[in-house]
């Protein structure tokens, strides 16, 4: 019952929920708050450890995470690495959220509910990245059908974390499959590319709004006059059309704004 809280509180306010310590710690207390436990919401107060165990029975550290007295610090350098990355738009958002899951569930920040969190902040980070495919489609449930291959990507792509030596890419690329088929499911459960082509998606009517502008528009313009659809997906869609070449972005972060390729 409290994931299922978080789950609706990223649903209808991912907008409003910033990647920082302090709403993380929120959303952890929002988790566990039903089961009744005094450390939720609360960074760990003793060392955890990712055990695997055996077919025979016995138990062996796959690897140990941050220390409960390094947590705080470790988490605030995350979350602002991410912000920092993130606005430069150096390195695209699916490549950069697995990336930060990783290293989250490296640093393991709670006592309980590590697990949880990773997917229930993936959700948000997607949200807030223009991909909103998770308000239909339950990225917890791709990740159990294959949590064998998860649990072996994170064991590739922690390799040498303490040393800064480790290498994502086996995490990154499952990631994106599950997102990949989290898309497929959603398309194959509600029509939305239909046989025939008929029926507007989001890129549809953000591309027609784009194709009537003149001159230079924002995100903001676009949300306003496209009242049907998500402020997420005119995003996802305004970058889609970016990387196709038909409009230009130009500018950062509140200033960013965009015009069509072909008005120069």
């Amino acid at each position: 019952m409290g994931y299922r809280d978080v789950l609706n509180t990223i649903h209808e306010s991912n907008e409003y929920i910033p990647i920082r310590p302090s709403y993380i710690l929120q959303l952890h207390r929002d988790l566990l708050k039903r089961a009744g436990f005094s450390y939720g919401g609360h960074f760990k107060n003793v060392q955890n450890y990712i055990n695997e165990t055996k077919p025979d029975g016995t138990i062996v550290t796959r690897f140990t995470p941050i220390a409960p007295y390094d947590t705080p610090d470790a988490v605030e350098k995350l979350c602002n690495a991410y912000e920092q990355v993130i606005a430069n738009e150096k390195i695209d958002s699916l490549i950069l959220i697995p990336t930060f899951i990783c290293d989250f569930l490296c640093i393991h920040p709670f006592n309980d509910g590590n697990g949880r969190m990773s997917r229930l902040l993936t959700l948000l980070l997607l949200y807030k990245n223009g991909y909103s495919v998770g308000k239909y489609i339950s990225i917890e449930k791709q990740i159990e059908k294959t949590k064998d291959r998860y649990y072996d990507t994170l064991e590739e792509s922690d390799a040498g974390w303490h040393e800064e030596e480790n290498d994502p890419t086996p995490f990154i690329r499952y990631m994106l499959q599950v997102i990949l088929a989290c898309y497929t499911e959603f398309e194959e459960r509600v029509g939305l590319m239909t046989e025939n082509g008929n029926g507007s998606t989001a890129y549809d009517i953000v591309k027609r709004y784009t194709e009537e502008k003149l001159g230079k528009f924002t995100g903001a313009d676009v949300v306003t006059h496209c009242p049907s659809i998500g402020r997420s997906s005119v995003l996802a869609a305004l970058k889609k059309l970016t990387d196709e070449g038909l409009i230009i972005r130009e500018g950062s972060g509140r200033n960013t704004f965009y015009y069509r390729a072909d008005s120069k």
